[in-house]
């Protein structure tokens, strides 16, 4: 088959309504031809993010892996259905206990390698831990599994942006007339006290998979001590990158490096390859 880019009709985005578990989502699929049934690539987009905010990468993915790719609106995020608000603390597992295997199982995807970003790398994490048996793989880029103050000073910068109006004009375009509350559902559990004792790390135990934790070294709301954290923590064979410069975005501020980075990690999960990290050394799966 002939290498395909982004803009090539053979991985034309299809968009889809989904009825998960009685919740309207907004989802949107990408099928290179020749794509195996299983893994599945799915996207699960940042905090305040959408479908829209992956920008090319879905493509980018599909044509050079050759996985069918899907990613979605969360609830309350860009097209799908609205949240109940205000959002529970505890909302980070509930999307990963609840809403995403409601999700697969409208999609019909059995087996998928998660490629979660910021929250997205959170509930990623937290869906292999519960359902190990889902998940060939993880890419976690710029997770969290408790709070920093770095996050709390970050998140506090994003909520001055957005009251001057520059961070509300960049979200508009995705959430149209909810932009407020999405950010506001997002600001407030993140700055709220009872938040600050937010803590995951008692579940990495139970993630089995390979994972690959990406973060820049510049991340605004967050230190290299997330990524010690669940590289520590999960006990399945785990791949470590800080990019040197990057910010909470690298896989579109540091976007050579960030892919680079992802592409061996899944060449060597679906070739079953021994894969050489930093510091570590681990057996990867073979390929569903």
């Amino acid at each position: 088959m002939a290498k395909l880019a982004p803009g090539d009709p053979a991985i034309a985005r299809r968009t889809v309504r989904l009825d998960a578990a009685g919740v309207a989502i907004h989802a949107e699929w990408v099928r290179p031809p020749g794509a195996p049934p299983e893994p599945v690539l799915v996207l699960l987009h940042e905090g305040l993010g959408s479908t829209g905010f992956w920008k090319d990468l879905p493509e980018l993915f599909a044509a050079r892996h050759g996985l069918s790719v899907f990613l979605y609106d969360r609830r309350g995020y860009g097209r799908s259905d609205p949240e109940p608000l205000p959002r529970p603390l505890d909302y980070l597992d509930r999307m990963a206990r609840e809403e995403l295997p409601a999700v697969l199982d409208a999609a019909g995807i059995g087996r998928a390698i998660l490629v979660g970003h910021s929250d997205g790398g959170t509930i990623a994490l937290l869906f292999a831990a519960a359902f190990p048996e889902r998940v060939a793989a993880v890419i976690a880029i710029a997770a969290h599994v408790f709070v920093e103050d770095e996050t709390i000073r970050g998140i506090r910068a994003a909520l001055a942006a957005f009251e001057r109006g520059g961070l509300r004009e960049k979200l508009a375009p995705f959430h149209g007339a909810r932009t407020e509350t999405v950010f506001r559902a997002w600001a407030d559990t993140w700055l709220d006290p009872r938040f600050r004792t937010w803590n995951v790390e008692d579940r990495l135990p139970s993630v089995r998979c390979p994972v690959l934790v990406l973060q820049g070294e510049a991340d605004e709301y967050a230190t290299p001590a997330q990524v010690a954290a669940i590289a520590a923590g999960v006990r399945g064979p785990v791949r470590t990158v800080l990019l040197p410069g990057a910010d909470h975005v690298p896989h579109h501020r540091a976007r050579a490096a960030t892919l680079a980075a992802i592409d061996s990690f899944l060449d060597a999960v679906r070739a079953g390859a021994v894969v050489e990290g930093e510091g570590c050394r681990f057996e990867a799966s073979g390929r569903s």
